[in-house]
């Protein structure tokens, strides 16, 4: 299970280490930028959208930004955001290519789940890309199903949209 103060072993034994952060802070900067890279890259078409993320959406009491650690280096990050008082949502979910296929994503999406039960959700709802066949097959095995476009996504014909009740 995730444990924000410890360390936790992942799927092929290496140790993983989940922490809260800023979403300002030069780990998350970091990791941002090469997720923004990345679906730059898979979505070159005009009008493809990466959707923002303020910081004030991911401080104590109305979100969480985490980061995951392999080996002291930051390899993966997410936030949870409250958009009302029973639902939360999932944003900026990444991990980076080197270590993909170790169990980190699940470990942050987890951990994520833990975030929003903490807020008070009750509905955990996220968008992804129709190009990004693994995330949504992450998303089905942990319990999300697909649901019609939210929010700032109705507009977007890109958009996958999911939820999973907690």
């Amino acid at each position: 299970m995730v444990s924000y103060a410890g360390v936790m072993s992942n799927t092929v034994g290496s140790e993983i280490e989940i922490r809260r952060a800023d979403i300002g802070c030069d780990d998350a900067v970091g990791l941002i930028t090469v997720l923004n890279a990345e679906l730059s890259r898979q979505y070159p078409e005009e009008g493809a959208t990466h959707f923002r993320l303020d910081a004030h959406e991911v401080v104590e009491g109305r979100g969480a930004f985490l980061i995951a650690y392999a080996g002291g280096k930051a390899v993966g990050c997410g936030a949870v955001r409250l958009l009302d008082g029973e639902t939360a949502e999932i944003k900026r979910m990444f991990v980076i290519p080197d270590a993909r296929g170790r169990g980190i994503s699940k470990q942050i999406l987890l951990g994520l789940e833990s975030e929003g039960r903490r807020l008070g959700a009750r509905k955990l709802v996220l968008e992804t890309g129709e190009r990004q066949v693994e995330a949504m097959a992450l998303y089905r095995r942990a319990g999300f199903e697909r649901i019609p476009a939210f929010g700032e996504y109705v507009d977007s014909p890109l958009s996958v949209c999911m939820a999973k009740e907690l």
